[in-house]
């Protein structure tokens, strides 16, 4: 039977957002809600933390994911890529639990809107396309080939141009940004991987109210707002529900 592992890396340092993994949102540590994700799509056979913080480890572990390693300094830094972090990863798994893994699915902590349905259908995409590596992303508010610009030789000059005039927005050819949310790989992809590689990739697209990648304290600040929205608009729906299920 294939495994699959599932991993959440989170380092101590952050330049935009200090102690970004322990901010609170909506009442709970930010790590919290991508953990939980985690465990409750039930298509992991394990989940695993890679963190260079011993305190990290030890909540991440609180909150269900298995943890008994720390990252080493060299891939920790700001200028640390993600892919070699996730490989260092998969490697301490395969000795720890002394099992390959067939696929590898990385879960952003800083994207905390992902539903698990986007986990289960991104999971069951990438296997029916049969990819090397699915990323996932929302339709682009800008689009280069329409509204963003770059200087060229100091004139202003659309990014991409098609040789067509382009009027509209909805006219141009569809993009996407990458919202980092979700990233899968079947093991030979990643271990033969240094970067993204776009030619082998599959995109899942999810809608852009549960695609922001927090960066910033603001984007924190519109998370936090979401999710707190959410609850109390389940907790509305509940007690509603339940005083018509009382007059039943």
């Amino acid at each position: 039977m294939d495994s699959t592992l599932c991993t959440i890396c989170m380092r101590k340092g952050s330049r935009e957002v200090k102690n970004k993994n322990f901010r609170l949102v909506n009442g709970k540590p930010l790590m919290y809600f991508t953990i939980k994700q985690a465990i409750k799509s039930k298509i992991f056979d394990n989940i695993v933390a890679s963190t260079d913080s011993k305190k990290i480890l030890k909540y991440a572990k609180s909150y269900g994911a298995d943890g008994w390693f720390l990252r080493p300094t060299k891939l920790s830094s700001n200028f640390s890529s993600k892919i070699p972090v996730i490989k260092h990863a998969l490697i301490k798994a395969e000795k720890f639990y002394n099992k390959s893994f067939k696929f590898i699915v990385d879960l952003d902590v800083s994207s905390p809107l992902r539903h698990v349905e986007d986990i289960i259908k991104a999971y069951k995409f990438f296997l029916r396309k049969k990819a090397d590596i699915l990323i996932t992303a929302s339709r682009s508010k800008k689009n280069p080939y329409f509204n963003i610009v770059e200087m060229r030789n100091k004139k202003v000059k659309i990014i991409k141009n098609t040789g067509k005039n382009i009027f509209r927005r909805q006219d141009a050819p569809k993009t996407f940004d990458m919202n980092a949310s979700i990233y899968m790989w079947t093991r030979k992809a990643l271990l033969n991987s240094r970067s993204l590689n776009m030619n082998k990739a599959v995109l899942y697209e999810m809608p852009a109210a549960r695609s922001i990648d927090i960066d910033s304290k603001l984007d924190l600040k519109i998370v936090d707002f979401l999710l707190r929205s959410k609850r109390k608009k389940s907790i509305k729906n509940y007690k509603k529900n339940r005083k018509i299920n009382r007059r039943i």
